[in-house]
């Protein structure tokens, strides 16, 4: 380890990491799937015991809700890790939410449906942010902006006979000191 290190990165470090991975994907989308497909998948086969007597929710379709749970949370998995078929695992999604009501328990008695109704369309509405663009021109650099709108180089003293301007840089389109226009004479 050098003295320049700071050794092990930080909270804030991973923090805005995270951030940043979070913000390039329809992650509310995905989590809020995820989370739809537990209640789908779990409740058809948990047992709820009140005292001495226990309540089985387990319907004939059992095996169809647990198939809608795992598919929800691998659609949630897929639009955190493929974010190019968010629209698709989107639609899916809102699908098997409305497959999920008269097939698992009323959709996972609704909170299920709900959250996975909410998720998909999150996802299917999700569009990445344009890309940040830079400020201006380069640190130590005035650019002049032309009539075009296009940046040019900062205006330059003229020149006397026989020497070369300052900046390689400069071309016939830049004006010199006196106004731009060359004399014939």
């Amino acid at each position: 380890m050098s003295a320049e290190s700071t050794g092990s990165r930080g909270f804030t470090y991973w923090r805005l990491r995270f951030r940043a991975w979070r913000g390039s994907r329809p992650f509310w989308g995905g989590l809020f799937t995820m989370i739809g497909g537990l209640p789908i998948a779990y409740l058809p086969y948990a047992d709820m015991r009140l005292g001495n007597m226990t309540i089985a929710m387990s319907t004939t379709a059992g095996a169809g809700s647990l198939i809608i749970g795992v598919l929800l949370v691998t659609l949630g998995l897929t639009m955190w890790f493929h974010s190019v078929v968010r629209v698709f695992a989107g639609v899916a999604a809102i699908v098997l939410a409305l497959v999920s009501i008269p097939v698992a328990n009323i959709g996972g008695f609704v909170v299920g449906f709900l959250l996975a109704l909410i998720g998909g369309a999150l996802s299917a509405s999700w569009a990445p942010g344009a890309p940040v663009e830079e400020a201006g021109p380069p640190p130590g650099r005035d650019a002049v902006v032309g009539p075009e709108g296009q940046d040019r180089l900062p205006v330059q003293p003229a020149t006397r006979a026989g020497e070369t301007p300052a900046s390689p840089y400069l071309d016939s389109t830049v004006m010199d000191a006196s106004g731009g226009r060359n004399s014939a004479g």
